[in-house]
């Protein structure tokens, strides 16, 4: 049984996204288009429009070229608006990165994706200059100043006036945010104009928000529910958004109360905050009157308790980054009896619930793999056809890895994940990549990693070790948290005997799952 939306088809322009996102700068010229949250530092719409003419002609008189990739390692700041869509218009493609990434992380990011530049911030430049120095990486554009790396200012000295880029926006690249997929490392997920295009478009058709709200940009805006649904979505409604680099829960809910901000895109430990930390009542909230959820399923309880406590309407959305952003969104308000629903699936897209085992297709109320088709469905992953194949089938289904099911009126449940990546937070870590880095320390002869429920952050990464020589728990995790990104430490640890494997050899996770669930329920 295939799942659409009711709506009409909504026409998606066949533009490159930096036109469509600018679409209305005229409409708004003089109001805020982004604000930083902590120094009050504003640019107007067509302050905008204006920085990004003269940083696209910057990067157009430093050779920079269609197809060329930027390397965008950056807190969020009103400035990621430029250098986005400035990257965009000259036909380039953003490889977003994550903030916390070690150097280790940036070397794997930059080789596999190819950037030419990168473009940075003075304080993380103790990690990118190795990584970049290792890689090949041209020139560092850094947003201040920063030994060996060129002033942002510098590009934008310049008459403004940028070339005119020929770009296809079924074909062209625009982004290539990198996710675990399904299985394995990060890789590279290739998405066109037409890809972020549609699904701001698509998202905004059935979206609540107004002209008249304020955002606050707190989800970083590499992350795809950040860049597309977020960042770019704001500056093409119409919306002022201001931006958080990192979150800390007190400034949050001080630029909520300062802003007076309306609409909050969050995940669920945010929404657990709102929801429980006494912090909240020693704040004005009242201004909030929608938060949507995504990033990682949020039970129906949770809802209506951060519902009721902030005095709002909250509902969830379902997305990937393999589908430029999200797939399914609830309507607000919530019907009766859908809460903790993700929605039904956005317009101009398809989805259904096959079995996982024969791929039949299912009904109404039957539980399976989520699949979705649709304009806004990545072209692939970059120098992978084989993981590629393996979640985009012949007919052009992608493959979530999700299992979820569908009610009779179409309203989507995400339940539980084929795939076995640990979401903490809403960050995604690779077992395999931990494993293989447990198995490089002398002491250790086998390893595997699963996810641990955790109430705040959803999942921990949870290793199980047999030991080969002396070496205590807290030595091991120490020793990995030295070498990964904070979301990727091992944050509890078991010496076992052995690990639990197939004939294959393949680990058995899901052994080690169940056996973790039932001990946290003893």
């Amino acid at each position: 049984m295939i799942f659409e939306n009711s709506i009409p088809e909504v026409i998606v322009p066949n533009k490159d996204l930096t036109s469509v996102v600018l679409a209305r700068v005229d409409e708004f010229a003089d109001k805020p288009a982004l604000i930083d949250g902590l120094s009050g530092r504003t640019l107007t719409f067509a302050e905008l429009r204006t920085q990004i003419n003269h940083f696209a002609t910057g990067l157009h008189q430093r050779g920079f070229k269609k197809g060329d990739v930027c390397a965008v390692f950056c807190p969020n700041c009103p400035e990621y608006a430029t250098i986005f869509l400035g990257v965009a218009a000259v036909g380039g493609i953003n490889t977003t990165v994550n903030s916390l990434y070690s150097t280790r992380d940036l070397v794997h990011q930059f080789n596999d994706s190819g950037a030419k530049i990168l473009i940075t911030i003075p304080q993380f430049m103790d990690r990118a200059s190795p990584a970049a120095e290792e890689c090949g990486i041209e020139e560092i554009i850094v947003l201040g100043e920063a030994e060996g790396a060129t002033p942002f200012a510098e590009l934008l000295n310049n008459d403004g006036n940028k070339p005119e880029v020929d770009i296809d926006p079924k074909n062209d690249l625009v982004a290539l945010p990198y996710s675990s997929g399904t299985t394995g490392l990060a890789k590279g997920v290739m998405l066109t104009h037409e890809n972020l295009t549609s699904n701001m478009v698509l998202s905004e058709s059935i979206n609540s928000i107004t002209d008249e709200d304020s955002l606050v940009g707190v989800l970083p805006f590499f992350h795809i529910y950040g860049m597309v649904l977020i960042l770019n979505l704001a500056v093409y409604r119409g919306v002022t958004l201001v931006t958080m680099p990192r979150f800390d829960l007190e400034q949050f809910l001080q630029i909520v109360q300062d802003y007076k901000i309306t609409c909050l895109n969050l995940v669920p430990p945010l929404v657990l905050a709102l929801a429980n930390h006494p912090l909240v009542d020693k704040y004005d909230v009242s201004s909030i009157r929608l938060i949507s959820s995504g990033a990682a399923p949020l039970g129906a309880e949770l809802e209506d308790a951060c519902a009721k406590r902030v005095d709002c309407g909250v509902y969830q959305g379902y997305g990937l980054t393999e589908v430029a952003g999200a797939c399914h969104v609830n309507t607000m308000p919530v019907p009766p009896n859908k809460t903790g629903s993700v929605g039904r699936v956005i317009p101009n897209t398809y989805s259904k619930i096959v079995n996982t085992e024969t791929g039949e297709e299912l009904g109404v109320n039957e539980r399976g793999e989520v699949l979705v088709k649709g304009q806004h469905v990545m072209v692939g992953y970059l120098n992978n056809e084989e993981a590629t194949n393996h979640c985009i089938d012949a007919d052009g289904w992608f493959h979530t890895g999700d299992i979820g099911y569908a009610d009779e009126d179409g309203y989507f449940y995400i339940v539980d994940r084929l795939k076995e990546l640990i979401k903490y937070k809403a960050y995604q870590v690779a077992p395999a990549e931990l494993e293989a880095l447990l198995l490089t320390h002398p002491c250790i002869a086998d390893a595997a990693v699963i996810p641990s429920p955790d109430e705040e952050a959803g999942e921990i990464p949870k290793a199980f070790v047999v030991l080969k020589g002396e070496i205590t728990p807290e030595e091991i995790m120490t020793w990995v948290a030295e070498q990964v990104a904070p979301h990727k430490k091992i944050r509890k640890l078991d010496i076992v005997d052995e690990i639990p494997k197939s004939a294959s050899g393949k680990i058995l996770r899901r052994v080690l799952v169940e056996q973790e669930r039932a001990s946290l329920q003893a």
